[in-house]
């Protein structure tokens, strides 16, 4: 071979042996896989293109001269997955810890603009103690570089961020800018100051699990919004979660074949919801027997557990299920139930997946702590975030939809196209109980003993619940396109779904909304 050959083999080689062996046993002692690794386990066998394996570091202080290392800690290209192509990078934990600089922010910024280029998936596997100190304000400059590319793509392609080490400073901002995070156990940390920092300036002792991991991610601070295992395990999580969503905002989502719910789960349904409004229930069980069977991704399954929100297909075509889930909280909207949820129909409106709301919601969780929390602005982001998507919109009030919580669950008022309910379903203002109190306070006052003014009670609510708490004065008004019977929901809804899929909502030309953030 000659020289030329003989170079390029060298630099290739050095290119793959990442930090040095040392650093690589280390790396893989902790359960993790290196970065080309990972990247060929997330792309289809044989499909992954690498480019700028040669990319170096130009800096020359702090002893970085002698520690150029091709490729510069993050490995960049593109192959398919499920035969549909993806962009992505992983970065490299055995090179400056992961750590970004000027060239390797240049490296994820191409591939993003490719990303951009193509319309295809932007997959970021991270791994980064965050900004290369040694290159100061230009590591901080490649990190704005990657920030803007984020918030030009959003909305236009999928972005998803795998956390599968250490992520602190600059290095979690990415991630929470893309539509979602997917993070290992026990390898995977974000936090924007690590423990000891923490322990410096409030004194608080943490460690970094405690801190920024995955479980303090999933169930404390919403970050997170898939845990896993480990890097495999996380690596197919994102393959999954992409098998419901387009390439970009232009194209359709990709359609399954269809898959029936089994023989008795129609007719299960009536038994599943208890008529007595105040006997809980797992929305899971409804969800299960209305959608392709094992078709439920469910999305922040760990927090904010009194809405459910996930992927699912419906006759083989994905949508996005949102559901109140009376098992929990009594299925009230809460602040970060109504931030969840907002975030999650913004997406599906953005990427052309048909929404799927069931309802069975007594109101917005009272208390001070929610109205100081600005339960009102919160709230207000899920009421905004329906009445601004255009995508096919179909909801089932399966029980209680009571005040402004009947609304805000994608009612007609708020553009849905096919509003149903079941014989069950209770719409209106407040539960019997309470209204009985309001509206009949001086009589039951004017009662002379406790067993008149409870009998007299019992009598009213009663009266008020068979005349008002029923579907039927919404379906007189049309505000119910039909009462049906619970077996009926899944064909209703796929009949709803084909009918609406060339749905088309111009609505006003503008720049932007102003979300209540």
């Amino acid at each position: 071979m000659s020289d030329a050959f003989d170079r390029w083999a060298v630099l290739k080689k050095r290119s793959r042996e990442g930090g040095g062996a040392e650093r690589v046993d280390r790396h893989r002692a902790a359960g993790k896989l290196m970065a080309r690794e990972r990247l060929e386990s997330f792309f289809d066998r044989d499909t992954f293109t690498e480019i700028d394996p040669f990319v170096l570091h130009r800096v020359d202080k702090f002893g970085l001269a002698d520690r150029r290392i091709p490729g510069d800690g993050v490995v960049t290209g593109w192959g398919e997955v499920d035969g549909r192509p993806v962009c992505a990078f992983a970065q490299d934990a055995t090179v400056f810890g992961g750590a970004l600089g000027e060239a390797h922010a240049m490296k994820i910024v191409k591939v993003m603009e490719t990303a951009r280029k193509a319309g295809v998936p932007i997959v970021g596997l991270n791994d980064s103690g965050g900004a290369r100190i040694q290159e100061g304000v230009m590591s901080l400059g490649g990190y704005g570089e990657v920030f803007f590319r984020n918030v030009v793509l959003s909305g236009v392609v999928p972005q998803v961020s795998l956390v599968l080490g250490p992520c602190a400073g600059g290095a979690v901002y990415s991630p929470a800018i893309t539509d979602f995070v997917i993070m290992a156990q026990g390898t995977g940390q974000m936090f924007i100051t690590g423990p000891d920092v923490v322990k410096a300036v409030t004194g608080e002792e943490v460690t970094m699990e405690a801190l920024g991991g995955a479980e303090a991610h999933a169930t404390l601070s919403g970050v997170s919004h898939f845990s896993a295992a480990n890097d495999r395990e996380a690596i197919a999580l994102a393959r999954r979660l992409l098998s419901y969503l387009p390439l970009n905002n232009l194209e359709e989502p990709p359609v399954h074949p269809a898959a029936a719910p089994s023989d008795t789960a129609a007719a299960e349904l009536a038994r599943l919801v208890p008529e007595d409004p105040n006997t809980p229930y797992d929305v899971h069980q409804v969800i299960d027997r209305v959608l392709d069977p094992e078709s439920f991704l469910e999305v922040q399954r760990e927090w904010a557990t009194n809405l459910v929100v996930g992927f699912a297909r419906l006759a083989g075509r994905p949508v996005g299920v949102v559901a109140n889930n009376p098992a929990s909280l009594a299925g009230t909207l809460d602040i970060n139930a109504s931030t969840k949820g907002a975030r999650f129909v913004r997406f599906c409106d953005a990427f052309n997946l048909p929404l799927l709301t069931l309802v069975d919601v007594p109101g917005f969780l009272p208390g001070t702590a929610q109205e100081h929390g600005g339960i009102i602005r919160h709230g207000a982001k899920l009421l905004y975030a329906y009445a601004e998507a255009t995508v096919p919109m179909l909801t089932v009030i399966l029980r209680k939809a009571y005040g402004g919580a009947y609304d805000v669950m994608c009612s007609k008022h708020l553009g849905g196209d096919l509003n149903l309910a079941w014989p069950t379903a209770e719409i209106t203002v407040m539960g019997a109980d309470g209204a009985v109190n309001i509206l009949f306070r001086r009589d039951l006052e004017a009662a002379t003993t406790l067993t008149e003014r409870d009998a007299l009670r019992a009598r009213l609510t009663d009266e008020y619940r068979r005349e008002f708490l029923n579907p039927y004065l919404a379906a007189e008004r049309g505000y119910i396109d039909d009462v049906i019977d619970p077996a009926e929901t899944r064909a209703r809804l796929v009949a709803g779904l084909a009918m609406f899929a060339t749905k088309r909502d111009e609505r006003p030309g503008r720049k932007h909304g102003n979300l209540p953030l």
